[in-house]
């Protein structure tokens, strides 16, 4: 291999990558796009705005079949960083479940509760809100059409502490020689030209299991996005140590764009023969299936590729957008909520209606980070860690903080 060509990557095995950092603020900058957007969809949502845009799925579809895949394996390459940060993989365990757990439990009491109680009023409901919460909120039965408690958004990070647990537990109980085993032999199969096919077709075969694709965001029912999302979580994790992979990434990233959108250009021919929720012939459901694996796979290794090549390098809202990521994730879905259901009797028209939500969601969100990271003990209940106060210095800048990729 020429000089060169080791330079398409650059290693990142003991130093912080800035473009990773940028590719989970983007990450998240998409997420807010896409939740806003979905509200404007035939494909349902427990808060309906003013009506269906029809043409709106076309560019939403251009994100739905990789924007999750991407987001799994960014926090596993996350969570290697931080684990050979931490030196042991018992102290990296305790510090993720410290730092994910304690989030997640202040989400799901605290956070998440006012979503499917605003739902349930809008459907007749007719209790108060602490009756809601003392009664109804965590009473594990169906309530209305609402079945609680509710995970909403933040299955996300129940998921990513359930890869972490279990890839924590195969690393400590495999021996080494066997981790050592695996790792060179998913490099020797990877790291080369069959990285685009293999992973593309290991993702249609996923989705072409006999129980069918799941993704409803359950825990103990999702087999088939298990199997996606746990991949893509280990690929991401790899990635991080993994010179060779990092190399071919950095070859064959513009090829993958091209697989990206090879697959994306065939999703839209489905969408706009059959629009929003009109029955695909069966006939498609192969080809369907395969172009959205092509997409999902293709733009992840294309925007691994860029972010490493254009974006590893530093800026001055970096570090402060990097630590906002997680506790805006937290709060955005339920501001979002909150301002659908204020504004969607204002007789507005579509484009001034998604304005108003995106700029409210997105100033709500950020709102929610300011204040919090200023009062000391709500910053663990937010996902940042304690400030630790030094000369100079407001912010503490920690390698990759988190490893929460949010979706």
């Amino acid at each position: 291999m020429s000089p060169a060509n080791w330079e398409v990557m650059k290693r990142v095995s003991t130093q912080r990558h800035y473009g990773m950092d940028w590719l989970r603020i983007g990450a998240f900058v998409l997420l807010i796009f896409y939740h806003v957007g979905f509200s404007f969809t035939p494909w349902g949502y427990q808060t309906p705005s003013r009506g269906v845009v029809n043409w709106v799925e076309i560019p939403l579809l251009s994100l739905s079949a990789w924007r999750l895949a991407l987001l799994f394996a960014i926090s596993g390459y996350a969570s290697a960083a931080l684990c050979d940060k931490d030196g042991n993989t018992g102290s990296f365990l305790k510090s993720r479940l410290l730092r994910l757990g304690i989030p997640l439990l202040f989400g799901l009491t605290v956070v998440v509760p006012p979503q499917p109680f605003m739902g349930l009023i809008h459907s007749g409901y007719s209790q108060s809100y602490g009756y809601f919460l003392l009664h109804d909120a965590f009473s594990f039965s169906w309530v209305g059409k609402e079945y609680l408690p509710a995970t909403m958004h933040l299955w996300f990070v129940i998921y990513l502490l359930a890869y972490t647990v279990a890839l924590c537990g195969a690393l400590m109980m495999l021996p080494a020689a066997w981790r050592e085993a695996f790792r060179r032999r998913a490099e020797r199969v990877l790291a080369s030209p069959a990285l685009l096919p293999l992973g593309a077709v290991g993702i249609f075969a996923i989705r072409s299991l006999d129980y069918g694709w799941t993704d409803v965001h359950s825990l103990f029912i999702d087999r088939s996005a298990h199997l996606h999302y746990g991949a893509m979580f280990l690929f991401g994790f790899l990635l991080r140590g993994s010179e060779p992979l990092r190399l071919a990434v950095g070859q064959q990233w513009k090829w993958a764009l091209v697989l990206g959108l090879a697959g994306y250009a065939f999703v839209v021919v489905e969408a706009w023969l059959y629009p929003g929720n009109v029955a695909t012939p069966r006939t498609w459901d192969q080809p369907l299936s395969m172009a959205k694996a092509m997409q999902c796979w293709g733009m992840v290794i294309a925007l691994f590729g860029i972010a490493d090549r254009y974006w590893n390098r530093d800026g001055r809202w970096r570090a402060t957008l990097a630590e906002a990521v997680f506790p805006v994730y937290i709060a955005h879905q339920t501001v979002m909520v909150f301002v659908i259901y204020a504004i969607r009797d204002w007789g507005l028209a579509a484009l001034p209606e998604f304005l108003v939500l995106l700029g409210a969601v997105t100033a709500g969100s950020w709102l929610f980070y300011l204040v919090g990271r200023e009062i000391g003990p709500l910053r663990p209940l937010i996902g940042l860690k304690r400030r630790k106060r030094s000369r100079g210095s407001f912010l503490e800048d920690r390698p990759l903080a988190s490893s929460v990729s949010v979706g």
